[in-house]
């Protein structure tokens, strides 16, 4: 398969600091966008072997679940940190614009637009955002297939720690009905029911589908594309960032997450613990 993926990225430090992406120290910044670039061609690159100790030769490894990469990192106004990157230059492109930061998933969009009919994926992730599943792409490719087209998986974020009162937490809890009910109607084929390795699994209609990513095949980055409002920059979902990276695909498609009790079905790691570290303060922690 080929697979592009684009990141939106932005880093400015500012007095207020209200965004990971504005605080004063690069250095958290800088490990998100390495770990997550280290992951993807880790997970899905083809540069992938196995020692076989006895001839003393490296065998390619995992050569059916390994890809072709195209990873595109959108930037704007010279406001990030690529040149301090510690990751090869030549494991990414760069396209720099002059947008607005806060509308660099539109951007992002832009850039998908303009490969469409080149790649079989056609991928948006933030910045802060890293893959551990090699089987993340096995796994939406079964889901299509099964749902169809029009149906959308969306990952489970999460933050870990082993300092906190809790070690993992899932960070897109359900939103009040109302957030999303001028774009959804999650009455709509509320759930779907599958079977994996003997294994009942049950997709509902998500009530937050934010993830700040979305992973849509060929087909469905068509379809998307051709919409009247593909790139209108609509921000009337919780806020600009937000809607980036999931009002267009909540118009146009039924999203779907696992829920709690399988929420690691699908999930991709938020870097850091500004949500996890909520939980004991500003969020309350439910008896089991």
């Amino acid at each position: 398969m080929r697979i592009l993926l684009t990141i939106a990225h932005f880093f400015k430090p500012s007095d207020e600091g209200r965004h990971a992406s504005q605080r004063k120290d690069p250095k958290p910044r800088l490990q998100a966008l390495s770990q997550s670039l280290t992951a993807l061609h880790q997970l899905f690159g083809k540069s992938q072997s196995i020692i076989n100790i006895a001839q003393r030769l490296a065998f390619p490894a995992n050569q059916p679940q390994s890809h072709e990469l195209d990873i595109v990192i959108c930037t704007t106004q010279n406001h990030h940190l690529l040149n301090q990157l510690p990751v090869p230059s030549h494991l990414y492109k760069h396209h720099s614009s002059n947008v607005e930061p806060m509308l660099l998933g539109f951007e992002c969009q832009a850039v998908l637009q303009s490969c469409l009919g080149k790649y079989d994926y056609y991928c948006f992730l933030e910045d802060d955002l890293i893959v551990h599943d090699p089987w993340l792409f096995v796994k939406l490719n079964w889901f299509t297939q099964q749902a169809g087209d029009s149906n959308l998986l969306q990952p489970n974020r999460y933050e870990i720690s082993l300092h906190g009162l809790v070690h993992k937490a899932y960070i897109d809890g359900d939103l009040a009905l109302r957030v999303t009910a001028p774009f959804q109607n999650v009455q709509e084929q509320q759930e779907l029911k599958g079977t994996i390795m003997n294994t009942p699994i049950t997709f509902n209609r998500a009530l937050n589908p934010h993830s700040g990513c979305y992973f849509l095949n060929a087909n469905q980055m068509a379809h998307w594309a051709n919409q009247p409002y593909f790139l209108d920059r609509d921000t009337s979902f919780v806020g600009p960032l937000e809607s980036a990276a999931t009002l267009g695909i909540m118009k146009t498609f039924k999203i779907y997450k696992t829920s709690a009790e399988q929420a690691s079905f699908l999930e991709i790691q938020h870097f850091g613990t500004g949500f996890l570290g909520l939980i004991g303060g500003q969020v309350g922690l439910a008896e089991r």
